[in-house]
């Protein structure tokens, strides 16, 4: 998970830095943010991801560079929340204890939220790691 990321950097960032230009955002995960159980190997990998993602951002801001992250929980997809898992009722009873929403967010809002740090108007964030949760609430 951690391994890859300097070699895409390397494959992307010297034309960024030509163009004095550039995008890029991580769709990482939340797990690094909040301490959970059973993962933390898991959880420390993607830590190191959005510690790498910030420390490259601030090397390439001043060259018009942004790269930022999206660290997703709770985010509607079949593969982390099939509909099985969605429709358990212990699941929502999870939802509506810990999510401030009380819900999943959608897959649409994840991505307007992505296409979102990818316009010129987002021109003002780097480094920064989003929260995609839905907020938590600590127990």
């Amino acid at each position: 998970m951690v391994d890859p990321l300097p070699r895409l950097m390397r494959a992307v960032l010297p034309s960024m830095i030509e163009r004095r230009t550039g995008k890029i955002v991580l769709m990482g995960s939340a797990a690094a943010l909040r301490g959970q159980r059973r993962c933390s190997s898991y959880s420390t990998a993607r830590g190191a991801q959005l510690a790498y993602i910030q420390a490259v951002a601030v090397e390439v801001a001043q060259q018009g560079i942004n790269i930022n992250a999206i660290a997703q929980n709770f985010v509607d997809n079949p593969t982390n929340f099939p509909l099985e898992v969605q429709s358990n009722p212990r699941f929502q009873e999870r939802l509506q204890n810990e999510v401030p929403l009380g819900r999943l967010v959608t897959a649409k809002e994840d991505a307007q939220f992505a296409a979102y740090l990818c316009s010129d108007a987002a021109a003002c964030f780097v480094g920064q790691v989003f929260p995609m949760c839905g907020g938590w609430v600590n127990r």
